[in-house]
């Protein structure tokens, strides 16, 4: 079993900058991209951004310039800085780590980014 437990969501103003973590843990042997997605209110989980084991990033278009993936691999862990903030940026934000046959979902945090 994978464990995958998220934290640094909330509520923050336009502008404003939060900053995600996911911390893998559990039968773990060796993740390859590990990557954070977004569902926004009445709209699929679209990819936020992704990192692969080498350090190579992915983003959406719409975060790139603001928001950095990157991550700790003798920590298991991956991060998500997100600055400038704006209100479309808000939803639930879920990561997922992709192993050699398997993937795992993170339970979501809510980021909330206000006018």
């Amino acid at each position: 079993q994978v464990q995958l437990v998220e934290s640094g969501g909330g509520l923050v103003q336009a502008g404003g900058s939060l900053r995600l973590s996911c911390a893998a843990s559990g039968s773990i042997f060796s993740i390859n991209t590990m990557g954070w997605y977004r569902r926004a209110p009445g709209n699929e989980r679209d990819l936020v951004a992704s990192i692969t084991r080498g350090g190579s990033t992915n983003y959406a278009d719409s975060v790139k310039g603001r928001f950095t993936i990157s991550r700790d691999n003798a920590k298991n862990t991956v991060y998500l800085q997100m600055d400038s903030l704006k209100p479309e940026d808000t939803g639930v934000y879920y990561c997922k780590v992709m192993m050699l046959i398997n993937s795992y979902w993170g339970q979501g945090t809510q980021v909330t980014v206000s006018s």
